[in-house]
C-alpha cells in the first residue's frame, strides 16, 4: 500500500522515520483525523490560553506559531506540511502562544480521546507521535542558539537553510529553491530583527550572490556559502547524519 492511500497524513515524519512505521499503523495515523479545514486568509487556528480536546496536523501550507509580547510579534517556530504543530497539547492542554497561518493551509484534528485509544493500543505509533514533538524540542533549541550566536544575515540564512531541508523531507522543495509564503515582516518576526533590517539583510544575500526571495519563491543560488553563512548542519533535523534512526 503506498503513502497515497493516506493523504491526510502521508508527510507526517516522510524522510525521518515513518518506515517505522507499518501500513496498518499508517491507517490507524489516517483515522486519528476526523476533521479537516481549509484557511483562505490570514486566521489564528489556535489561540493562546485556550482549552484543547484535539491536535493539528498541517497538512499543506505553512503555520506558524507567535508570541506577542512588548507590542512585538515574534515568530517562534514555523510549520511545513506533515507537522503536528500542537500535539503538546494532547498533555498541556493550553498553549503558550498562538498558531496562526500564513496564506493558504489546510489543516486536520486528531481528537485527544482518540490519541488515549492509540497511547493505549498501539505503542509504536504513540513512540512517534511522541518522536515528532521530540524534533520540534530540537529545532527550537538550534533556533535558540542561533537567533543568539549569529547575525541577522546568518539567522537569515540558517532559516532558508532549514526550511528548505525540511520541504525537501516531504518533497515539497526543488534543487535549486521552494516557495516560501512568508513576507519580509514575517521574515524579520522570525530572525528577531526588524522589516528594514531584514529588507537590507535580503538584499545583501542577493548581491553577495546567495540566495534571492522575492514573490514568494526563494531561488538558492550558492548552497555551500548560504549553509556556511548560517552556519547549517541539518543533523538536528534527524534526517541525514550521525543522529539519523536506522
Amino acid at each position: 500500500m503506498t503513502d497515497d492511500a493516506f493523504p491526510l497524513t502521508r508527510r507526517f515524519l516522510q524522510g525521518r522515520s515513518r518506515d517505522a512505521l507499518d501500513a496498518r499503523e499508517r491507517g490507524v495515523l489516517e483515522g486519528l483525523i476526523q476533521r479537516v479545514e481549509r484557511f483562505t486568509e490570514p486566521v489564528t487556528i489556535l489561540e493562546r490560553g485556550a482549552v484543547l480536546d484535539q491536535s493539528t496536523i498541517l497538512i499543506e501550507g505553512t503555520v506558524a506559531r507567535v508570541i506577542h509580547e512588548g507590542g512585538r510579534r515574534h515568530i517562534v517556530a514555523l510549520h511545513v506540511p506533515g507537522d503536528f504543530v500542537d500535539l503538546h497539547a494532547y498533555a498541556l492542554k493550553r498553549l503558550d502562544h498562538d498558531v496562526v497561518s500564513i496564506g493558504t493551509v489546510q489543516v486536520g484534528y486528531a481528537p485527544h480521546a482518540a490519541i488515549d485509544d492509540v497511547l493505549a493500543t498501539e505503542p509504536n505509533l504513540a513512540r512517534m507521535l511522541w518522536y515528532s514533538t521530540l524534533l520540534d524540542a530540537a529545532m527550537h533549541r538550534e533556533w535558540i542558539m542561533k537567533l543568539e550566536h549569529l547575525s541577522a544575515d546568518g539567522r537569515l540564512a540558517h532559516l532558508i537553510a532549514e526550511l528548505w531541508q525540511r520541504l525537501s523531507f516531504v518533497d515539497l522543495a526543488g534543487e535549486s529553491g521552494f516557495a516560501l509564503p512568508l513576507t519580509q515582516q514575517e521574515l524579520a518576526d522570525a530572525c528577531g530583527t526588524t522589516s528594514i533590517h531584514m529588507n537590507r539583510t535580503v538584499r545583501k544575500l542577493r548581491e553577495a550572490g546567495v540566495v534571492d526571495i522575492s514573490r514568494g519563491q526563494v531561488t538558492v543560488i550558492d548552497r555551500e556559502e548560504l549553509a556556511r553563512i548560517g552556519a547549517f548542519d541539518p543533523a538536528y533535523l534527524y534526517g541525514q547524519g550521525p543522529l539519523k534512526l536506522t
